[in-house]
């Protein structure tokens, strides 16, 4: 990949993320053990999300509405994805477990950065192996339907190389949607099943 080409990508995800901690959340420690550690604060709004429409695994029309009465996970990324993507949903999937009977309130959105390759089936053949989270929607779409809906959740991403060994930068945060459609807050790839299971049980119970 072309220096000049990593070097923008790699300013394009420093500035998403300085917008996303700019208005988002700060997670902090406390000495007192009346309160949870890494507790969650918010300190703004921002424009994360907005109208989608996609296709999930099952061929079937998905939009935004998926998101009302559930809280969700959205997370995009790619079924070719050699490292962030697998191990992102591994971590998910032992977030559910240490969320136990709260885990079925959330669900978790795969969308898709490379329509390309990934369509119905072949996400639903990725999103069936053994070590991902279960019930994951995979989600997939036109280009043009990819860039409006990653232009809403402010993602990054970019397909570098040509061929079929061509792969993609994307930005690796994951969106922890309210049952009301809206943002709560992001929370990092390799944060950790306690930490990011921890962050989503007081973000839950704030509503």
């Amino acid at each position: 990949m072309p220096r000049r080409s990593i070097l923008l990508f790699a300013a394009a995800c420093t500035v998403l993320a300085a917008a996303l901690a700019g208005t988002t959340i700060a997670v902090v420690s406390s000495r007192d053990n009346d309160r949870l550690e890494g507790e969650v604060r918010s300190t703004g709004t921002p424009q994360v999300g907005g109208p989608f429409q996609l296709v999930d695994q099952d061929g079937q029309t998905v939009d935004q509405s998926i998101l009302n009465g559930k809280w969700s996970l959205v997370f995009f990324g790619f079924t070719y994805c050699p490292d962030f993507c697998p191990t992102t949903l591994n971590a998910l999937a032992a977030t559910q477990a240490r969320l136990g009977d709260q885990a079925r309130d959330l669900q978790i959105l795969f969308v898709s950065v490379d329509p390309e390759r990934d369509t119905p089936q072949a996400l639903k053949t990725y999103l069936a192996l053994e070590g991902f989270p279960k019930d994951v929607v995979g989600l997939t779409g036109t280009p043009e339907q990819i860039e409006r809906v990653t232009d809403a959740y402010r993602v990054v991403y970019e397909k570098v190389g040509e061929g079929e060994g061509y792969t993609m930068n994307h930005s690796t945060a994951v969106y922890l949607m309210g049952p009301d459609g809206k943002f709560r807050v992001p929370l990092s790839h390799d944060m950790g099943p306690e930490a990011a299971a921890r962050v989503i049980r007081q973000v839950m119970a704030r509503g």
